[in-house]
């Protein structure tokens, strides 16, 4: 398996992120739709990735140019919540490197900076619909405990789905 590495994202890296953010089975099982046009993805990463307290492109060494992994092929993010203690990771991969531990690479990276960087940060939650097997798959690789699906949770494209809930807390131990 590739090398994994995180970086913070860069207004440069829309076009690569493009790639990916407007795949539509990339982002079948997420809120938003697949982006249309580069300015509105650049002006996405100006507005909320950059200000963002942890948003990171996921990179495999070697990639790019000579930088340890310069070209972002997805997104991984742990965003704080309301109540302190908690925050939720997201994440997405481009469709060449689904299937190859990329995911579940990137997870593992962001919980054990995540912990360190986001102050308070006790639990990590990953809410995954029921049918996003891949996710599911990636996040229990990663560490995640499954802990109940949750009926009818959430719109998603249009749809009522079912989404299943996973948790990480800073006292399991960190999967290598």
């Amino acid at each position: 398996m590739e090398t994994v590495t995180l970086r913070r994202f860069e207004l440069a890296d829309a076009d690569a992120m493009m790639a990916w953010a407007s795949d539509p089975e990339v982002t079948a099982f997420m809120t938003w739709e697949p982006y249309e046009s580069v300015d509105s993805l650049r002006a996405f990463i100006r507005d909320t990735v950059l200000p963002h307290p942890w948003f990171r492109a996921i990179c495999l060494a070697g990639d790019g140019d000579g930088d340890g992994g310069a070209t972002p092929v997805g997104a991984v993010s742990v965003t704080p919540t309301a109540d302190r203690c908690r925050a939720e990771v997201a994440v997405a991969v481009a469709r060449a490197h689904w299937g190859k531990g990329v995911a579940t690479a990137a997870l593992r990276r962001a919980l054990a900076a995540a912990f360190a960087d986001l102050d308070g940060v006790e639990r990590v939650e990953a809410l995954v619909d029921v049918g996003n097997a891949a996710s599911r798959r990636a996040l229990e690789k990663a560490g995640f405990q499954q802990e109940a699906v949750l009926r009818s949770y959430c719109v998603v494209k249009g749809q009522l789905r079912d989404m299943v809930i996973y948790s990480f807390i800073s006292t399991d131990p960190l999967v290598e």
